[in-house]
């Protein structure tokens, strides 16, 4: 996506990695050219009006897609192509103009949606990415469920697409992780009306198939990272072995950590953390874990992804600048720069000159950021 022509968004407050510059942004072929007081005969000129001018987000870990494949419970979207274009328009209009998509590869879950969609969903992600269909710049991120017994299988098959960026490590299996407590885990299943005899012949097949499958899934995915040069994401850690393990396995991120014990040893061994940006917007997690808000407070915060609410990815830079003092430039880095970096695409992920035209004019309201306009590569998508 390039436009060979000259923009000029003139009279914004210009979010950098390291302030907040009263100017404009000169753009070229897609291109950031020049920042500061500029005077230019350019052919097109955005009129910002004072309002803030930020880099384009990056977001490492979004289910929207799910969401838009089944609106319902029990409702399959018939159409894949349509489901995964309006999970575009939805990132693109939140202000992510890079989006990695997240598809599961397995499912803890008898006859879980997951496993059900993979195919479809990466083939609809590649046809219309490859067709310049697409508004935001979409990824893949491949989540290996190693609990499930055809995680192998899925990532033999779909992990060497030239669209994966990134590979994820993660094990739902309750009793452990996200679902240390068993409560948390019967109250989020409590529409299927389990009775306890049924709840319990469900935990006990799901720790059967993580004894049998976990440890030898989780050594191949790894392994098939290495191979492949993809950087490796740990998931829902909780205790310091499980962050010690990710060490060792040479994983970089530590994607939503449920506990501070958890926070700490991921910085200790030098693993980015990750937070979930709706538990920043809200106060609180939705599974009774660790608050964004505490770990930005304590200085370990490197990273937000939106998970399932694309919205939440802005307003929680924002809520986090204006709760906690903490500098615009350094949280608005935590939704861009920042994850740039963890994923080598050096060539985006701030206002700076040489970096691509990725732009998003946002104006406050009540508080609240909202997107006026959002450019990729210097073209208007919003």
């Amino acid at each position: 996506m390039q436009r060979n022509t000259e923009i000029l968004y003139r009279d914004a407050q210009i979010v950098t990695r390291t302030n907040i510059l009263k100017g404009s942004v000169l753009a070229e072929n897609g291109v950031i050219k020049a920042i500061g007081d500029i005077d230019t005969g350019s052919s097109e000129i955005i009129d910002c009006r004072g309002d803030f001018l930020i880099p384009g987000l990056i977001e490492l870990h979004t289910d929207n897609l799910e969401m838009n494949i089944q609106p319902r419970p029990g409702v399959i979207w018939p159409s894949m192509t349509a489901a995964a274009v309006a999970h575009d328009v939805q990132v693109a209009g939140a202000g992510i103009t890079t989006v990695f998509d997240a598809i599961a590869l397995g499912d803890v879950r008898e006859n879980g949606l997951r496993a059900k969609i993979v195919a479809d969903s990466i083939k609809a992600i590649s046809t219309i990415k490859e067709s310049g269909l697409f508004r935001a710049d979409h990824q893949i991120h491949l989540r290996c469920e190693i609990s499930s017994p055809d995680m192998e299988e899925m990532l033999m098959t779909h992990g060497r697409s030239d669209h994966v960026r990134l590979l994820s490590i993660m094990d739902h299996t309750p009793g452990q992780r996200q679902w240390s407590n068993l409560d948390d885990w019967r109250n989020f299943h409590r529409e299927k009306k389990w009775t306890d005899e049924e709840a319990q012949a469900i935990l006990d097949d799901l720790r059967d198939k993580q004894n049998r499958y976990a440890d030898r899934h989780r050594k191949l995915a790894v392994e098939f990272a290495r191979q492949q040069n993809l950087p490796l994401a740990s998931h829902d850690d909780t205790t310091a072995a499980d962050c010690e393990q990710a060490s060792i396995d040479g994983v970089c991120i530590a994607e939503f950590p449920t506990t501070q014990t958890a926070v700490q040893s991921a910085k200790e061994h030098s693993l980015a953390v990750i937070m979930g940006a709706p538990n920043a917007v809200r106060g609180q997690s939705h599974s009774g874990n660790i608050r964004t808000l505490e770990v930005a407070e304590r200085g370990l915060l490197h990273g937000l992804s939106s998970d399932y609410v694309p919205a939440s990815l802005l307003q929680a830079a924002f809520v986090i600048h204006r709760r906690l003092s903490i500098p615009l430039p350094d949280t608005i880095a935590m939704v861009s720069a920042n994850i740039a970096d963890l994923v080598d695409m050096g060539d985006r992920g701030e206002i700076a000159v040489g970096k691509q035209a990725d732009l998003v004019r946002v104006s406050i309201s009540d508080n609240v950021p909202v997107v006026k306009q959002v450019y990729r590569s210097g073209v208007r998508i919003v």
